[in-house]
C-alpha cells in the first residue's frame, strides 16, 4: 500500500446487511469522486445465509483477504435458525471471530443526536432529548467478559443439568480499553454537554462482582496516575441505565466491561433516534471494524425500508480511523464532508425511512446523502476540502 491507496473489504454479510452496505458504498464512492484518496473496495461473502447455502461462513479466501485489509466494513450477520454445530450462530466467525482473530479489544460506540432526528416512544414520533444534550462515546471492551470462549454443561444421560458461563476480567484487557477511554476524553476539543468537563464515567456492579471491582481499580489507578486532568465519573449498570435517559447529558465518555457495554450501548441508541443511527467500530492496535449495529433484520430483509444513515456513519468512523492512523489529512477531510452532508440530510427531513415515521426507501436515503456529498463539493469548488490541521 502506498501512501493514499487503501484496501477496503465489504462484508455485506445477512439480511439487510446487503442493503446497507449498497448505500454504504454509494455514499463512499461518491465522497472519494476527484479524491487524491484512493480506496481499492473488496466485496467478500460470508455470514450465515452463505453458510447455509456453501457449508462455509467465508467465500474461499475470503477471511484472508478480511485479515490482510487496511479496514472493513461490515453489514449485518445472523439469519433465524442457522447455527453452526456447536451452537453458535453461523457468520459467527465473521464478528466475534474476527474480534478475537484480530484483537479487536475496543469496542467503539458514539452517540450522538442530530438536528432533526426524532425519537419513537410508544406510537408516537417526537423528539424527546435536544440534540445539543446527546453527546458521548461509550467504550466497551470487546475480546473478553461474557463472551470470552469459557463455556460449558454437564450432560447425564442426554439430560442438560448445568450449564456455567464463566466470565473473565483481565489486567491487560481491563487496561487498554481504560486508557482508550481516557485518551479520547483528552483528546476531544468540548466536554460533557452539561458542563463541558472532560469525564470519564466507569460503568460497572462492583458493589457485587469481584470482576468489576478489579475494573473499577484499574480505572482509578490508570486515570489517577496518567489521566490526572480529566475527571473520575461512576455508575453501577443498573443505576446508569436510568442516569442515561434521564441526564444524557452529564456523559462525555463511558467505558465498561463487554456485556454490559452490549446492553447499554443498545440501550443508548434511544437517545440518537433508534438503532438506524447507531454504528460501531470493533478497533485494535492494528485493524479495524465499522459496522451498524442494528443485525440483519430478517423482518425486514429484501425490502428496501431499513435505515441506513448508521452505516454511513461507520463509513465515517472507518474515514477518520484510517486517516488518523496513516496520518492521511484528506480521509479526515472527507470524514467532516460526510458528517456534514448527513447532519444537512436529517436536518431536513428529507431521507426519514419508516423507523422515522417517514416513507424514504434505504436507496433514496443513499441517493440523498450522496447528492449532498456532491452539493458540498461542488460549493466548495471541485476536488477542494478543508483540510484538518
Amino acid at each position: 500500500m502506498t501512501k493514499g491507496e487503501y484496501d477496503v473489504v465489504l462484508l455485506p454479510g445477512d439480511g439487510t446487511g446487503p442493503e446497507v452496505v449498497r448505500e454504504g458504498r454509494k455514499v463512499l464512492e461518491a465522497l472519494l469522486e476527484n479524491s487524491s484518496s484512493r480506496l481499492h473496495l473488496t466485496e467478500v461473502q460470508g455470514g450465515a445465509q452463505y453458510y447455509k447455502a456453501h457449508g462455509s461462513e467465508w467465500e474461499p479466501g475470503g477471511r484472508e483477504r478480511a485479515v490482510k485489509a487496511d479496514a472493513i466494513l461490515l453489514g449485518a450477520v445472523g439469519w433465524p435458525g442457522v447455527n453452526l454445530p456447536d451452537g453458535n450462530i453461523a457468520g459467527h466467525g465473521l464478528v466475534l471471530g474476527m474480534r478475537s482473530g484480530l484483537d479487536l479489544y475496543s469496542n467503539v460506540r458514539p452517540c450522538k443526536l442530530r438536528p432533526g432526528v426524532l425519537h419513537r416512544i410508544g406510537k408516537e414520533f417526537k423528539q424527546v432529548w435536544r440534540p445539543q444534550d446527546v453527546d458521548m462515546t461509550m467504550f466497551r471492551e470487546n475480546t473478553e467478559g461474557l463472551y470470552a470462549p469459557a463455556h460449558g454443561e454437564l450432560t447425564r444421560g442426554g439430560t442438560t443439568e448445568v450449564v456455567l458461563d464463566t466470565r473473565i476480567i483481565t489486567l491487560k484487557g481491563s487496561e487498554r480499553i481504560i486508557r482508550r477511554a481516557f485518551e479520547k476524553a483528552r483528546a476531544t476539543p468540548r466536554g460533557a454537554p452539561e458542563d463541558g468537563a472532560r469525564r470519564v464515567t466507569c460503568v460497572d456492579k462492583s458493589n457485587v462482582l469481584k470482576g468489576c471491582q478489579f475494573f473499577r481499580a484499574t480505572f482509578d489507578r490508570i486515570g489517577k496516575e496518567e489521566f490526572p486532568e480529566i475527571e473520575r465519573d461512576y455508575a453501577y449498570v443498573d443505576a446508569f441505565t436510568q442516569w442515561l435517559i434521564r441526564q444524557p447529558e452529564h456523559y462525555h465518555v463511558v467505558v465498561t466491561t463487554n456485556m454490559m457495554g452490549d446492553i447499554v450501548t443498545d440501550l443508548a441508541s434511544s437517545l440518537q433516534g433508534g438503532m438506524g443511527f447507531a454504528a460501531g467500530g470493533n478497533i485494535g492496535d492494528e485493524h479495524g471494524m465499522f459496522e451498524p449495529v442494528h443485525g440483519s433484520a430478517p423482518k425486514y430483509a429484501g425490502k428496501n425500508q431499513v435505515n441506513p444513515i448508521a452505516t454511513f456513519e461507520a463509513v465515517g468512523m472507518m474515514l477518520d480511523w484510517l486517516g488518523e492512523r496513516f496520518h492521511d489529512r484528506e480521509l479526515i477531510a472527507l470524514r467532516d464532508r460526510l458528517e456534514a452532508s448527513v447532519t444537512r440530510v436529517l436536518a431536513e427531513g428529507s431521507a426519514r425511512t419508516y423507523d422515522q415515521g417517514g416513507n424514504a426507501t434505504t436507496s433514496e436515503a443513499g441517493d440523498r446523502v450522496a447528492a449532498a456529498v456532491r452539493e458540498d463539493r461542488a460549493a466548495k469548488g471541485p476536488g477542494k476540502l478543508e483540510m484538518a490541521a
